[in-house]
């Protein structure tokens, strides 16, 4: 029996029971809701092949589309106080932080790199989701900060790339702060004559919205994007009016003149170095060259 049991039986087993499959192989479109087969839809950015939605890509696949062969340096940000106010809900503030630390491998919600595009210098400041909502605190504040800086000393266009629900709610009033800080960080890039280029990605809502993120020399939207500060749920029982369709959109925003360029995932990359060129090249006046001068 033990023969049968041990050796007989799982042959027979393995011969019937089917593989173990992934769970992950497939993705559903939020937007048309049609299944894609995760690496057709790696290969397209993670863009929908039926309806072009634009899924949520990684601050890692993000940098990785726009500098030169995928290739840069990060900078270590600053360690900032964990948790300011002892803030707690259902669990400490603290340990909220340490489960997203763990998850993503990250300290907080911003990656501040620098590489080239094009050939030309570039920082960017891009936002992780995934850490939190990508919410804004002190230490997202703190990066902001820092990457004008490294802009500023490098000489180098500053790109940020927002996709954040806002400010991060556990940090109160030190959170609603990071407002006007953001704010004189991009004012150190437009003093020193620098372009300062925001890539709206979705979301970018709430205090991210309200400061840094509309305050850019150009304004570029990816497709579909969701882009403003209170939830249309929010507006529409305050205002007891039913919103315009698409209302908070890229394409709305363009057409109500709010964002410059609404650009496909596949043409970033060229879109973006065409702007850096435009902005960087010196131009002609009655007096001479002058060099280009922020907004």
């Amino acid at each position: 029996m033990s023969w049968l049991t041990n050796f007989v039986r799982p042959k027979l087993q393995a011969l019937v029971r089917k593989n173990n499959v992934p769970d992950n192989l497939w993705e559903k479109c939020p937007g048309c809701g049609q299944m894609i087969f995760h690496r057709e839809l790696e290969a397209n950015l993670r863009v929908c092949t039926q309806c072009g939605h634009h899924l949520r890509l990684t601050w890692q696949k993000r940098l990785g589309l726009l500098f030169d062969d995928g290739a840069f340096g990060r900078i270590e940000l600053a360690r900032t106080d964990p948790d300011p106010l002892k803030f707690r809900d259902r669990k400490r503030y603290g340990e909220r932080l340490k489960e997203s630390q763990a998850k993503t491998g990250e300290q907080d919600a911003i990656v501040v790199a620098h590489g080239t595009m094009g050939g030309l210098k570039t920082v960017i400041a891009a936002f992780n989701f995934d850490f939190m909502g990508g919410s804004m605190g002190a230490a997202v504040g703190d990066g902001l900060i820092a990457a004008a800086r490294l802009a500023v000393a490098e000489k180098a266009p500053l790109i940020v790339i927002p996709a954040s629900g806002g400010a991060r709610m556990q940090e109160g009033i030190i959170s609603l702060m990071q407002m006007p800080r953001s704010i004189i960080a991009v004012d150190e890039v437009k003093e020193a004559g620098l372009p300062y280029i925001v890539l709206l990605s979705d979301p970018t809502t709430g205090g991210v919205s309200a400061s840094f993120a509309m305050l850019g020399d150009i304004a570029v939207a990816e497709p579909g994007a969701v882009i403003g500060f209170a939830g249309a749920r929010v507006i529409e029982e305050t205002i007891r009016e039913k919103l315009p369709e698409g209302f908070q959109r890229s394409e709305y925003l363009l057409e109500h003149g709010m964002v410059d360029l609404v650009v496909p995932r596949a043409e970033l990359r060229e879109t973006l170095i065409r702007i850096l060129r435009l902005l960087r090249q010196p131009r002609l006046d009655a007096t001479g060259l002058v060099p280009y001068q922020a907004v």
